[in-house]
């Protein structure tokens, strides 16, 4: 781990780069919710201080107030408040996304909540309708302590299901995404993009074992075309969900005596913008007085990049 402060170190170009550009709609975000630089710069120093002193352990002793501050660069007074602060505070999973996710793994995977093609089927409500198939059954077979009428409820609060005209409960989605509460979809934003920026940072450190993590990117194309690969990305993405999720479902219940336990993460995401929207790195004040003459022709070229790129 390394020993020098942040100051005695010049970060390469290119990655200070690519964590602004990564970085600006998440500042889009903040800026929305009425959250200043103020605030943020609060949460920045108590994340280095986080993760200077869970990250950055030699031989896995806890280090000291002064080995925290020279890692991070924040004052050792600041580092004692917010090390106290921290360990006060703990993460928790919002409770309606913590048995959700359960129920929908089931709904995806299990009979008798998929039909023939493997898809969920719309559910009745109650048992004394639909038997094992309905609703209420799904439920209980992962929490029998919560009514199915509050998990109902919720989801439809969420945007997770709706009722169709046969009183039946649909899934929405394919995958048990909120469309609704700030709380839920605030979740799957930071837990997303927290197992990404984690592989791609695990990839840019050399490891020897990268994880996948690969995108296909254009320019230069029309709407139509984009509208049509967003339906071809859903449809292919959802499948690769689909498929990966009874795979893991099944994997889950067996269980090997005494062997460690680990977490996964598989996803896939489809963005699309207008060109004109700004893109990598800010133009210099010499390329804002003097654009190229070429700077407004559109390309058509894509890409599948290697390791780690996008």
């Amino acid at each position: 781990m390394p020993d020098t402060a942040p100051s005695d170190v010049t970060p390469p170009r290119a990655l200070v780069q690519a964590l602004r550009h990564a970085l600006r709609p998440l500042v889009k975000l903040m800026l929305s919710r009425g959250m200043t630089f103020t605030f943020v710069s609060e949460l920045l120093k108590s994340l280095f201080v986080e993760v200077a002193d869970r990250d950055f352990r030699l031989d896995g002793k806890l280090p000291t107030d002064s080995r925290v501050s020279l890692l991070s660069g924040v004052h050792r007074k600041e580092v004692s408040r917010l090390r106290h602060a921290l360990d006060a505070g703990e993460e928790t999973t919002p409770a309606a996304v913590s048995l959700g996710s359960q129920v929908v793994g089931q709904w995806m995977s299990e009979a008798p909540f998929v039909d023939d093609a493997g898809k969920p089927r719309p559910l009745a409500r109650f048992a004394s309708e639909g038997a094992e198939a309905s609703f209420e059954a799904l439920v209980a077979r992962v929490n029998r302590d919560i009514r199915p009428r509050v998990v109902l409820d919720e989801w439809i609060r969420l945007g997770v299901v709706h009722i169709d005209d046969a009183a039946r409960v649909c899934l929405n989605v394919g995958a048990f995404v909120p469309t609704k509460g700030l709380e839920e979809m605030s979740f799957y934003l930071g837990h997303n993009l927290h197992d990404h920026a984690a592989a791609a940072a695990h990839n840019l450190s050399g490891a020897q074992r990268p994880f996948m993590e690969r995108s296909v990117h254009y320019d230069g194309l029309s709407e139509e075309a984009v509208a049509r690969l967003a339906d071809q990305s859903q449809t292919l993405g959802m499948q690769a969900l689909v498929a990966v999720n009874k795979s893991a479902l099944a994997m889950a219940k067996r269980k090997s005596a005494g062997a460690s336990r680990q977490r996964m993460t598989f996803g896939v995401y489809f963005y699309a913008q207008d060109m004109e929207a700004p893109m990598a790195a800010a133009p210099t004040r010499a390329a804002r007085a003097a654009p190229s003459p070429t700077s407004k022709r559109l390309t058509a070229k894509g890409t599948v990049p290697r390791r780690g790129g996008k």
